[in-house]
């Protein structure tokens, strides 16, 4: 094939295709115009490689097809469009779709650490649970200590780590609905215990003050992946007029975004147990804090996730990264 021949003929229709490729709007019969150019040159092209591979002529044919193809399929979204828009819709409201189920959780593990602690702080059998020097050497030394033996960054890092840790897994593992009570109990007993016997030995005091500032939030975020795993173990229990594994697909990558925000969530409850539980500031100012901390996540939830619930939005992925569904009757 002579290539300058070739290009004699074709120019005018490259030309062509380059101008419609870089115009911001184009009416409809331009853009069927387009369209058949796209597939013209598309069709040079391959003849051209078939020559020239490697030459000038194929590479230019390949930058004006991919400026037809991004004027034909659309730009892809601003990243930082996106990304506000995530933050500002999609995750408030797949929060707030489980608004109610966290809160249920965290009552019952309220419920269920209380009735510990009564117990630990009554039973006679203390002993056989923990020693009384063992005890004494927990409420006075230990339970303070975990909080600041260790450098606050690295103590942040580790608790962000292990509470994502918790979190994933009653998320990943909710689908099996006995997985996300489990460690619900045995946090809410282990944390019920401790208080107990920090109340035993006189100081109780103590125990609120360390776990209040960054256990309000940290305790929250378990309550929201627990909620989210055992939406997602009821999405095939009762998948209504769906298949099963359709309802459990659906849940499943609205949920997801639950995971994805709780690893901020986490973070922050991180920085608030690594520096603020330990700092020496006054106690009211460190609960406060964690109050603070509380209140903003729930003011997130409520005021711009209710505000995008009733707007339509249930947290799930774009159409586009969502895939097809299936319809069923």
């Amino acid at each position: 094939m002579d290539i300058d021949a070739f290009v004699a003929v074709h120019q005018g229709e490259w030309d062509r295709l380059a101008e419609l490729s870089d115009r911001r709007r184009l009416r409809p019969e331009e853009a069927d115009e387009l369209l058949r150019l796209y597939q013209r040159t598309s069709a040079h092209l391959s003849m051209v490689r078939s020559v020239e591979p490697d030459g000038a002529l194929a590479a230019g044919l390949s930058a004006r097809l991919g400026r037809a193809r991004t004027q034909l399929t659309g730009a892809g979204e601003n990243v930082f469009v996106s990304t506000a828009y995530f933050f500002t819709q999609t995750l408030p409201a797949a929060f707030y779709r489980i608004r109610w189920l966290t809160v249920i959780l965290g009552v019952v593990f309220v419920a269920v650490g209380f009735s510990s602690g009564l117990w630990a702080y009554h039973t006679p059998y203390i002993d056989q649970l923990m020693p009384a020097e063992e005890r004494q050497q927990y409420a006075q030394h230990e339970f303070v200590n975990y909080y600041s033996e260790h450098p606050n960054s690295s103590f942040a890092a580790q608790v962000w780590t292990n509470n994502a840790w918790i979190a994933a897994q009653m998320v990943a593992f909710g689908v099996i609905g006995l997985w996300v009570p489990f460690i619900l109990l045995v946090n809410a007993v282990s944390v019920g215990i401790a208080g107990g016997v920090m109340a035993e030995q006189g100081e109780q005091a103590a125990f609120w003050l360390n776990i209040l500032p960054h256990g309000l939030m940290e305790l929250t975020a378990v309550f929201i992946a627990g909620a989210a795993g055992l939406r997602i173990f009821w999405a095939w229990v009762a998948p209504g007029q769906q298949r099963r594994l359709t309802s459990l697909a659906q849940e499943g990558r609205r949920l997801i975004t639950v995971a994805l925000g709780l690893v901020l969530v986490l973070l922050i409850s991180g920085v608030v147990e690594g520096f603020v539980t330990p700092a020496d500031i006054h106690p009211a100012l460190k609960i406060t804090i964690g109050a603070l901390v509380l209140a903003g996540y729930w003011a997130y939830t409520l005021i711009l996730g209710g505000r995008a619930y009733r707007a339509g939005i249930r947290g799930d992925l774009g159409s586009y990264d969502a895939g097809a569904h299936e319809l069923t009757a």
